[in-house]
C-alpha cells in the first residue's frame, strides 16, 4: 500500500523551475509534520523543506528550510488535497539530487518515505 505518492521530477535546465507533489494517505497527513529530503550522488541524505502539521496551534503551517535552498524553494500543503508541495525555482546543478517526500522528519526509519522522484539541473 502506497502511502506516500511523489510526482513532478525530471530535468530542467539552470535558473528553471520544478513543483514536487506528494500525496499522502489521509491518516499520516493528517497527524504528521511533513517534509523533502534530498540525496546528492555520493552525499547523505539531508532535509531540505518541512511544514508543520500543528493540529490547531499557532505552530500549525510553520515552515523550514536548509540555507542552500532559501528564497529559491517554497514548501507548501494542501489539506483538502492531502497533498504536500515543494516549489523548485531559480534552480542550480548542486540542486541535483533524489528527492524524498518524508512525513515524520526524525529521518529514520521510524518515517514514512515515498519511493524518490529525480531531479536533475543540467544544460
Amino acid at each position: 500500500q502506497v502511502q506516500l505518492a511523489e510526482s513532478g521530477g525530471g530535468l530542467v535546465h539552470p535558473g528553471g523551475s520544478l513543483r514536487l507533489s506528494c500525496v499522502a494517505s489521509g491518516s499520516i497527513f493528517s497527524s504528521n509534520d511533513m517534509g523533502w529530503y534530498r540525496q546528492p550522488p555520493g552525499k547523505p541524505r539531508e532535509l531540505v523543506a518541512a511544514i508543520a502539521f500543528g493540529g490547531s496551534t499557532n505552530y500549525a503551517g510553520s515552515t523550514y528550510y536548509a540555507d542552500s535552498v532559501k528564497g529559491r524553494f517554497t514548501i507548501s500543503r494542501d489539506n483538502a488535497k492531502n497533498t504536500v508541495y515543494l516549489q523548485m525555482n531559480s534552480l542550480k546543478p548542486e540542486d541535483t539530487a533524489v528527492y524524498y517526500c518524508n512525513a515524520g522528519l526524525t529521518g529514520t526509519i521510524d518515517d514514512y518515505w515515498g519511493q524518490g522522484t529525480q531531479v536533475t539541473v543540467s544544460s
